[in-house]
């Protein structure tokens, strides 16, 4: 029996039009962004708020200890023109989780905080482990040798007390690996999350033509051995173009750093829905 074109036809239109209304939907849900990772997310207008209402799952913020707060900053701060890693983040993160907070929706997938440790790494890591202690039924945690998943995940970078972390049994946060050195130490979720890199360390390509070949070759190489080792890749200070982007996730980065959350979130779900149309055609 020989198949009506025109049926076919119909199938694809109404297979495409219920694809584009499933993005619609799950657009205004604030799909998770499995890619995305928000910069220093204390410089957008509504830290926090703008990453998470954008999909963002990964958010950055830089801290210091002063006087025994966590301060968020950038460049050494004045304390009082600046907020608190509790108040900027944590305390709004779990009223967001446990349904109290009405600014935002709920995240649909577990948030990774990663904190920047702008201050000495040991006694800055030694207070923030007091005010992670508040929040420990929400943080995932390595807990008598074993990884227990929970709705958020630290994972320290900039100055990282990696001594400290690998010695404790228990501990509510994890370490971003230098992405050039992740060959030479295997441990995976126990210590390790994440691997990272500034971007013109492995790259010199900024999006213009096509990227060299022994540079793909590169980045592909360590983005291997890292997912070998259960970590998510991220290069940091990358060129803020779709050519690059594009590129990274090609060459199978996880995560694609930005100061343009909204671009980059239509740029990604761009992508989703593209790929997805491409297999139902």
């Amino acid at each position: 029996m020989r198949s009506n074109p025109n049926c076919f036809g119909l199938q694809k239109f109404l297979l495409i039009a219920c694809f584009a209304l499933t993005c619609s939907i799950a657009s205004a849900q604030n799909t998770p962004l499995a890619n995305g990772f928000a910069h220093n997310d204390y410089w957008h207008k509504r830290p926090l708020y703008d990453a998470l209402e954008q999909g963002f799952t990964h958010i950055e913020a830089d801290i210091y200890l002063r006087n025994g707060n966590l301060v968020v900053a950038h460049i050494l701060p004045m304390l009082g023109k600046y907020g608190t890693l509790e108040n900027l983040y944590l305390k709004p993160l779990a009223d967001c989780i446990n349904g109290n907070n009405k600014l935002v929706a709920r995240p649909a997938a577990p948030v990774t905080l990663m904190i920047d440790i702008k201050s000495g790494a040991d006694k800055t890591y030694a207070a923030l482990e007091v005010l992670l202690d508040k929040y420990k039924s929400l943080i995932s945690g390595y807990e008598k040798g074993v990884y227990v998943q929970r709705q958020i995940n630290i994972v320290l970078t900039g100055h990282k007390p990696v001594k400290l972390l690998k010695a404790q049994q228990n501990r509510l946060a994890f370490i971003d690996e230098d992405l050039l050195k992740t060959y030479r130490d295997t441990l995976a979720v126990n210590i390790y999350q994440t691997a990272s890199c500034k971007y013109s360390k492995m790259l010199k390509w900024d999006g213009k033509g096509t990227i060299p070949t022994e540079e793909r070759e590169r980045l592909t190489a360590y983005v291997a051995m890292a997912h070998k080792f259960g970590k998510k890749v991220r290069l940091w200070a990358s060129p803020e173009n779709t050519a690059v982007w594009a590129e990274l996730l090609d060459c199978g980065v996880d995560l694609i750093n930005t100061d343009k959350l909204a671009e980059l979130s239509g740029f990604l779900t761009s992508r989703s829905a593209n790929q997805a149309l491409a297999q139902v055609q």
